[in-house]
């Protein structure tokens, strides 16, 4: 066993943005610059239980569907290979956050998803996520 008690490492003067980690140093532009752009607590609130609603494959792999172009539950069923009753449930967790919507042609409801926004932000996870595998592969 090495006893390394007696190195010391040299001890260098930083300043309040150099040594934030320290308890007491806080760098209070800094703090405030990040605090203004932080959302709101409603809207942290809504988009956390956006990301946890996609966080769901069935979910997840519904919007990609509907990304492409508006589908029936029988269609999105037989696509994903669940029970209708399963998409149903899905999509109504969906249409709660605003994020597909329906519309009816006599009996059958045919969903897509609510705004270009949601299409962005699959197309970005998409993105990062296979750039990230990318970047792994030597």
């Amino acid at each position: 066993m090495n006893d390394r008690s007696d190195v010391r490492k040299p001890t260098v003067p930083q300043t309040p943005t150099q040594d934030r980690g320290r308890a007491g140093c806080i760098d209070a532009p800094t703090v405030a610059r990040a605090r203004a752009h932080l959302p709101t607590p409603p809207t942290v609130a809504t988009l956390a239980d956006t990301f946890r609603a996609l966080g769901d494959p069935t979910r997840l792999r519904l919007v990609a569907a509907l990304a492409r172009e508006e589908l029936c539950v029988c269609d999105l069923s037989t696509l994903l290979g669940v029970s209708q009753s399963a998409v149903s449930h899905s999509l109504r967790t969906l249409r709660a956050l605003r994020l597909v919507r329906f519309r009816r042609a006599g009996k059958v409801a045919y969903y897509t998803l609510d705004d270009a926004h949601i299409v962005t932000l699959l197309a970005e996870g998409v993105r990062h996520v296979e750039e990230a595998d990318q970047a792994e592969v030597p």
